[in-house]
């Protein structure tokens, strides 16, 4: 009897158990049908720069979580858009990742606001062997002389000197490419670089008075270290030479002259006079001579 019993309580619990695990799978794929949106997604890699249209892209369902507020639902609202950044096949398309409504295809689309974009001449060295890719930050080293100073005259190269004037700058296009794959690299003969009106004007300055070299630098490493530049000077350790002390000048012998003060001015003798006493009426008078 006891066992009888044991037996229906145990298979109410399984068929209890059952039901539950129903209604709990249940409830949670409803919730992802409810939570699901359907966006416009890449069909394929899109470069920066291109000129978008409907056919590149499909609609998929994502969960709320992956989908960014900016998200499309309609591909033909990306007709004759621009992307400013690189695309990959199935990733959301957003407004954040294009230009501004009415922006032109091409490079001018990748321009920063505010900013422009100067192409400099490289070579195989200039151009850190092909790896100064779009889209990575390089420092700019000119090698120029400077002016010579009061010591720098009778030492051969000491006007020599190398110094970073422009850092992290970004590069826009290698060639005539905008976009390219980071693990090819490819030597080129110019590089593009998005630069400030005034980093634009130090640029050109640079340009125009010594050689140019790059310097890659990591992407995510935001340090902008002030250097002193680098003189033959210095890269040989020698010692700034200490100038000899000038020597002293001659004394002069000053002459001091005493002024004597001048005699007093001799007196005149007294002429002795004779003067006798007139009476004329009640008046009375002295006459000298």
């Amino acid at each position: 009897m006891k066992n009888k019993r044991a037996l229906v309580m145990l298979a109410v619990a399984v068929l209890l158990g059952i039901v539950a695990v129903a209604l709990a799978s249940r409830w949670l794929l409803g919730e992802k049908v409810a939570k699901a949106s359907c966006v416009v997604v890449a069909s394929a890699d899109i470069s920066r720069g291109q000129r978008l249209s409907p056919d590149m892209f499909t609609t998929m369902e994502r969960g709320a979580a992956e989908i960014p507020k900016d998200a499309f639902t309609d591909p033909a609202l990306l007709a004759e858009r621009v992307l400013k950044s690189n695309v990959g096949k199935g990733e959301i398309m957003s407004q954040s990742k294009l230009a501004p409504a009415g922006t032109m295809g091409g490079l001018s689309a990748l321009i920063t606001e505010g900013k422009r974009a100067i192409t400099v001449r490289v070579n195989d060295v200039i151009g850190v062997a092909g790896f100064a890719l779009p889209g990575n930050y390089v420092d700019i080293i000119v090698h120029t002389e400077r002016d010579p100073g009061e010591h720098d005259n009778n030492v051969r190269g000491a006007t020599h000197v190398s110094k970073i004037v422009l850092e992290r700058i970004l590069v826009l296009a290698v060639a005539q490419e905008v976009s390219r794959d980071e693990t090819k690299p490819k030597v080129v003969n110019a590089v593009t670089l998005e630069v400030t009106p005034e980093q634009a004007e130090k640029l050109d300055l640079a340009r125009g008075v010594g050689t140019l070299s790059l310097a890659l630098r990591n992407q995510i490493d935001p340090n902008l270290p002030d250097t002193e530049g680098a003189t033959k000077r210095s890269l040989l350790d020698e010692k700034t030479p200490v100038p000899a002390p000038a020597a002293p000048a001659p004394l002069k012998r000053v002459v001091l002259r005493v002024r004597r003060p001048l005699p007093p001015p001799a007196q005149m003798p007294q002429v002795k006079r004779n003067c006798v006493s007139v009476l004329n009426g009640l008046h009375l008078s002295q006459e000298c001579f």
